[in-house]
């Protein structure tokens, strides 16, 4: 079942490739299929090889959630509603996201120490989605924009009239006459 999603996943980024290739303009040069996400060189990686890389992810990750918690201290800090809702946004999805990770390096470690080397690619695979959403993540924490704090003291507002309006004569307005009884109840009749 698992090699179906890789073959899955393989012949998505085939055929998304060449999607590509036919969209680039004729005087274009020809696009490098090693270029395509990256994918080609992480799946000549040995288990170990993968094992070294997804702690590097998790690094990443982590160092990538530190600088968001940094920043949103800092916002709130200077009570910054706007931006503090922002950060704290994204620092909840890389809590999710460093979660996953951290749940997919363990099965990648079962994997790489039974030898299944198709559930090891498939991990690590997950694992490198993950570390590339926190990177989005991060990069989005750091467009937070947070609120312009006006100045604090006296201001004046100066009022000007256009002296091409015409002139109105308030006793041309109608006149209304409010009721002043009470309105009869429904309940008031046997």
């Amino acid at each position: 079942m698992r090699m179906r999603y890789a073959v899955a996943a393989v012949v998505t980024l085939a055929f998304g490739q060449g999607v590509a290739i036919a969209q680039a303009p004729p005087d274009a040069p020809p696009a490098d299929p090693n270029a395509a996400a990256g994918l080609e060189r992480q799946v000549t990686l040995s288990p170990q090889e993968q094992l070294a890389q997804a702690d590097g992810h998790l690094a990443r990750m982590e160092q990538a959630r530190s600088t968001v918690r940094r920043m949103l201290m800092d916002a709130r800090e200077k009570r910054d509603v706007v931006k503090t809702l922002c950060l704290n946004d994204k620092l909840t999805q890389l809590d999710v996201a460093i979660t996953s990770a951290t749940e997919r390096r363990d099965a990648l470690s079962a994997a790489v120490t039974r030898s299944d080397a198709d559930l090891g690619a498939h991990e690590f695979t997950i694992l490198t989605v993950l570390r590339q959403r926190s990177d989005q993540l991060s990069t989005e924490a750091s467009q937070c924009i947070g609120e312009e704090i006006g100045t604090a003291g006296t201001s004046s507002v100066t009022p000007t009239i256009d002296k091409d309006l015409p002139e109105e004569d308030p006793s041309e307005y109608p006149t209304f006459k409010i009721a002043v009884e009470p309105p009869m109840c429904a309940s008031c009749f046997n």
